[in-house]
């Protein structure tokens, strides 16, 4: 069974120090205009430290759910979302599934309320904390994610079987989660508005061992400057399935 994990190492095998993403935010707000960049090495050290987390802090494994609060698209829901898989547990981003662990950037909201464990996520890329108080047992990732490790090894192994990934009620296993890649080493643009399609898109990219450019909250104009500065070469449609390139 081909997995997440298995593409991870496939690109950092292939090439650690290339370009896995490439994240603007146009959207309004405090990280207004940032734009970061992750090596494939970097974004895979993101993915360990927070798998690592999961796995030493909240007993996350096969059968664990973790629910995904954060915009789209995001390059912090990339990492978790690969995280969660590395230690084999469930991607919800559906608001009507019961999860073990939610990765939010509203701790104090609806859905924390009702969650046993929390993680506070910040969303500028140099945050050093969350920036407001907490209430006890919640994560705070800018200040405590950095003290876990650079590599991660699994407890245990999902089966084919297990859910994969949970989004508008659909459940997808660990047998069908990976999509076609795209034509290898592809550099794709994604600006869809759903976590679950910008999930398939990158793991199809990857597969490829291509590299994402995400905008959050661009403008038609802005993606087509983005499209020439940063050498893209497909766009990612809205469905999930990014195929094979023609």
């Amino acid at each position: 069974m081909h997995t997440p994990a298995d593409v991870l190492a496939q690109l950092l095998a292939d090439d650690a120090s290339r370009p896995a993403l490439t994240f603007y935010d146009d959207s309004p707000g405090p990280t207004q205009g940032e734009r970061i960049e992750l090596s494939r090495k970097v974004f895979a050290t993101w993915v360990a430290k927070a798998a690592n987390a999961l796995q030493e802090d909240y007993d996350v494994a096969p059968g664990s759910v973790v629910r995904l609060e954060l915009p789209a698209p995001h390059w912090r829901s990339l990492y978790w979302a690969f995280a969660v898989w590395s230690v084999g547990a469930t991607v919800t981003v559906d608001p009507h599934e019961g999860a073990d662990v939610l990765v939010t950037t509203d701790p104090a909201g609806r859905a924390a309320e009702d969650a046993d464990e929390v993680v506070a996520v910040a969303l500028p890329a140099l945050a050093r904390s969350f920036g407001a108080e907490l209430r006890s047992g919640v994560m705070d990732e800018a200040r405590d994610l950095a003290s876990h490790g650079d590599d991660f090894t699994p407890w245990d192994e999902p089966d084919a079987e297990d859910p994969a990934l949970v989004a508008d009620g659909v459940r997808t296993a660990y047998r069908a989660l990976m999509p076609r890649a795209v034509t290898p080493g592809t550099r794709v643009l994604v600006t869809t508005d759903r976590t679950d399609t910008l999930l398939h898109q990158a793991l199809a990219v990857w597969a490829g061992h291509g590299s994402l450019v995400i905008v959050r909250g661009g403008s038609p104009q802005a993606e087509d400057q983005r499209m020439r500065s940063e050498a893209v070469q497909r766009v990612a449609g809205p469905g999930a399935d990014l195929g094979t390139a023609d």
